[in-house]
């Protein structure tokens, strides 16, 4: 960390001795108990859209505002940085002592692995990531397969004809691998259940997703989660106009359908960045990929809203269960 200290003429002389006598107070009492306050820690962020898209962007702008009220520290962010202008904005947050710089996405990866060994005493992290490299440049990501577990396992116990469905948007890892964990809880809370599954290959197309959902209800599935940001909607309009269930992902998504979505298993991607940056605070920090979930408070449950006297107390208790066995790491869910 770099620290600035302004001392001029006299008064060298005078805190010179200021702090010889208290030191040799403190020798002579024991180890010293007090002291000035620490600098606070300085986080700088770098998205690659605008913060207010109420979405990915948005998402990092809170955890940033997390880090200043909760950590209390000093924070700055740059948005719309692209990867031709990334390694000039990192290096001037590096060049001004930033202790913790984070590149929200997988892109600032490679720029931040080429410039991390010229600042040794700050910490480069990459979130969406899987990144390492020591001694200062780590990654965070969420375990999207135990989302999608614990989103198959209520799915399969709120079923009623032992079928249900997930569908997925783009095919990148954290959807593809919460469409996995989504069959794995599944099959694993209700050996009997019959699993239908597909990618959209996108995640805008919202009349898609409704349609993709409509033909899984039809051939049976009475609970329904769509992974697909926008497009998700479209899961959730399907399963409202076919009376059928469904499971929200990444955010409450009971607000959009208040008699459909049971619950929602929520991304909570700010929690995960202030676990990561206390961790550096405290000196605990490896180089190494943060994967974060159900322990870390950076996955769990929405409400059950309208629906809390709906569901029997047995189903709930095995939710709970489940979500026991995740916290306490009884349960391990790979991501892989």
């Amino acid at each position: 960390m770099r620290k600035v200290q302004v001392v001029k003429g006299l008064a060298v002389l005078c805190m010179g001795m200021a702090l010889s006598m208290a030191a040799a107070c403190a020798n002579a009492g024991g180890a010293d108990s007090g002291g000035d306050a620490a600098e606070p820690l300085k986080v700088a962020l770098l998205t690659p859209g605008p913060i207010n898209d109420n979405g990915w962007n948005a998402t990092a702008y809170a955890g940033l505002t997390l880090i200043q009220e909760e950590l209390g520290a000093e924070t700055a962010y740059s948005e719309k940085v692209g990867n031709s202008d990334a390694a000039e904005f990192i290096r001037g947050y590096a060049e001004d002592g930033y202790d913790v710089i984070i590149g929200h996405g997988f892109e600032y990866g490679d720029v931040m692995k080429e410039i991390a060994p010229d600042f040794e005493d700050t910490w480069f992290l990459v979130n969406s990531s899987t990144l390492s490299q020591e001694p200062n440049l780590a990654s965070l990501s969420l375990n999207n397969s135990e989302q999608g577990y614990l989103m198959g396992s209520i799915a399969a116990l709120m079923s009623q004809t032992g079928k249900v469905a997930a569908i997925g948007g783009s095919e990148i890892p954290p959807i593809t691998k919460s469409v996995q964990g989504f069959e794995l809880g599944a099959k694993e809370t209700v050996p009997s259940i019959e699993v239908l599954t597909t990618m959209l290959g996108g995640d805008s197309d919202v009349a898609k997703a409704k349609e993709t959902a409509i033909s899984f209800i039809e051939e049976g599935a009475d609970v329904v989660m769509t992974n697909a940001n926008q497009a998700g909607l479209g899961g959730i309009e399907a399963a409202k106009q076919k009376g059928v269930l469904a499971i929200g992902s990444n955010q409450d998504q009971n607000p959009n359908a208040p008699d459909t979505v049971v619950t929602s298993v929520i991304q909570d991607y700010p929690q995960a960045m202030k676990v990561v940056v206390e961790r550096i605070s405290k000196g605990e920090m490896k180089a190494e990929s943060q994967l974060l979930g159900v322990k870390e408070g950076a996955i769990y449950l929405a409400p059950f809203h309208g629906f809390e006297d709906k569901i029997p107390q047995e189903t709930k208790d095995k939710i709970e269960a489940i979500v026991a066995s995740l916290m306490d790491g009884v349960k391990v869910i790979s991501n892989e």
